[in-house]
C-alpha cells in the first residue's frame, strides 16, 4: 500500500496518468494482502489481471502500436480492393479511390477491437476451459484474428463507399464495425472448438488407449 501511495505521488508530480491509474491496482493488491492474506490474493489473481484492461497504455506505447496497425490495415485493404477490381492508390495510411479519399485513422487501426477481443478471450477461456495451454493459445490467437478482421473491415468500407458513400459513414460504419467484431468473436469460439476436438482426437488415437 505504501508502494501504491509513493507511485501515486510520483505520478501526480510528473502528470503521468499511467502510473496514477496502475497505483489503484497496486493499492488494491496491498489491501487484499493486509486484510485477507496471500491465499485470498491467489484466488483473486484472475480478476486483478482483468483490472489491468481498464488502464490506458502510455501514449508513446499506444502510438508505437497503432500506427503500424494502421499501415497494415491500409496495405491489406489496397490488395483487397485491387482484387475486386477497384482502382486504388495507397499513400501511407490513405487510400485514393476513384470517387474519394479514404483515410485509415487511428480509430480504424483495430487496437480497440484487439484489446476488447483479448479481454473477452481471457474471460471465455477461464469460463469454458481449464487447460492452461488452450487458454494461452486463445489469448495469442486474438492478435491475428483482430488484425485480419480489421483489415477486412477497412476493405469492406472502401468497397461500400464506391457504391454509396453514405454506407461508409455514420451509423452504417458503426454497424459494420459491430458485425465484423462479432465475426471475429465467432472465429475465436470456432478456433476453441477446433483445438478442443483436435486434442480429444489425439488422445483417443494415442496407442494403448481405448476409443
Amino acid at each position: 500500500m505504501l508502494l501504491a501511495i509513493a507511485q501515486l505521488v510520483v505520478a501526480e508530480l510528473g502528470a503521468e496518468y499511467f502510473l496514477a491509474r496502475t497505483a489503484f491496482i497496486v493499492g488494491l493488491i496491498g489491501i487484499i494482502l493486509l486484510t485477507a492474506g496471500t491465499a485470498m490474493l491467489r484466488a483473486l489473481v484472475f480478476p486483478l489481471v482483468l483490472l489491468c484492461f481498464m488502464v490506458r497504455w502510455p501514449t508513446i506505447v499506444y502510438s508505437q502500436i497503432t500506427f503500424p496497425l494502421q499501415l497494415l490495415a491500409t496495405q491489406v485493404a489496397e490488395i483487397g480492393l485491387g482484387i475486386v477490381g477497384i482502382a486504388v492508390l495507397r499513400d501511407g495510411n490513405i487510400l485514393e479511390l476513384p470517387s474519394q479519399r479514404l483515410s485509415v485513422v487511428e480509430a480504424c487501426s483495430g487496437i480497440r477491437s484487439l484489446l476488447s477481443l483479448t479481454f473477452l478471450s481471457l474471460i471465455y477461456g477461464y469460463a469454458f476451459d481449464k487447460r492452461l495451454w488452450l487458454r494461452v493459445a486463445l489469448f495469442f490467437s486474438t492478435i491475428p484474428i483482430a488484425i485480419t478482421a480489421n483489415a477486412f473491415r477497412v476493405t469492406i468500407t472502401g468497397i461500400l463507399s464506391e457504391y454509396k458513400r453514405e454506407w461508409s459513414e455514420g451509423i452504417y460504419h458503426s454497424l459494420e464495425g459491430w458485425v465484423i467484431f462479432m465475426i471475429a468473436l465467432t472465429a475465436l469460439v470456432i478456433l476453441h472448438r477446433t483445438l478442443d476436438l483436435t486434442s480429444h482426437w489425439r488422445k483417443s488415437a494415442a496407442p494403448g488407449e481405448t476409443v
